[in-house]
């Protein structure tokens, strides 16, 4: 929730929290924690003061996304400013500010925020280490201290394919938070073939579970080669033997 949002005719709505997206996006990127052909961000925003700007009003305590555009990777290696991070009416989906196209998956991402009020960001990357498991369609074991913390149910869940930017994808995204209830806000999935998909209350916060994430998925991958040699039995997580489940 904004306190005290005073807006200007020298500032764009919301532009130190576009601001920041900008730098994330194009932190995470420069990290390879995407590829060129992208990925997206969106950050839930509710002001708590009616303002305009541009013609455009902004309405207290209405939902809005804030949301990197199409083509990020692509078009501009992530290397974006304030003004091209997207404004959205999370309500009727559509784009009041910012330069550049809406990406075809903002179907999946207002899917992600119906399932639960509580979720203030959604981050989907096409990270390659996550990748190697989400190709697999299989769960991700979860070994490493930092995930078993961030990721708190334990294996790092695949969901069934479904083609990217359809409706069959935002709806299975939508239903499997659905089921998570209160986890929903701290989670992430692996989108089977087409990356991760974070659901989380704070943007920096996402960018670690990504970053944290993606080390585990080596981890894991060489655990596995291990095991498939008979050089350990089982996957191995804080001093113990697991089946990869940390919980």
């Amino acid at each position: 929730m904004i306190e005290n949002y005073n807006i200007t005719k020298e500032r764009l709505p919301f532009e130190n929290e576009r601001k920041d997206i900008a730098e994330v996006a194009r932190e995470m990127f420069n990290r390879k924690m995407t590829n060129i052909a992208g990925g997206n961000i969106s950050v839930k925003i509710t002001p708590d003061e009616t303002f305009s700007y541009d013609n455009q009003t902004y309405y207290a305590n209405h939902d809005y996304l804030l949301m990197t555009p199409t083509f990020m990777s692509e078009a501009w290696f992530s290397k974006l400013n304030a003004s091209q991070i997207l404004v959205i009416d999370l309500e009727t989906g559509k784009k009041l500010a910012g330069e550049g196209r809406l990406t075809r998956e903002i179907n999946m991402h207002i899917g992600a925020y119906k399932a639960n009020k509580d979720i203030r960001v959604v981050y989907h990357s096409h990270a390659p280490k996550s990748m190697f498991w989400a190709t697999l369609g299989q769960d991700m074991p979860n070994l490493t201290e930092i995930t078993s913390f961030n990721v708190p149910l334990g294996k790092i869940k695949c969901l069934p394919y479904r083609v990217a930017c359809s409706k069959e994808l935002a709806d299975l995204v939508h239903d499997e938070l659905v089921k998570l209830g209160d986890n929903a806000k701290e989670n992430i999935f692996l989108l089977n073939s087409h990356g991760v998909l974070i659901t989380e209350t704070d943007l920096h916060a996402a960018a670690q579970v990504l970053e944290t994430v993606e080390w585990n998925a080596e981890i894991a991958y060489k655990q596995a080669i291990f095991k498939k040699l008979g050089i350990i039995d089982q996957y191995q997580s804080r001093g113990k033997s697991t089946d990869g489940m940390v919980g």
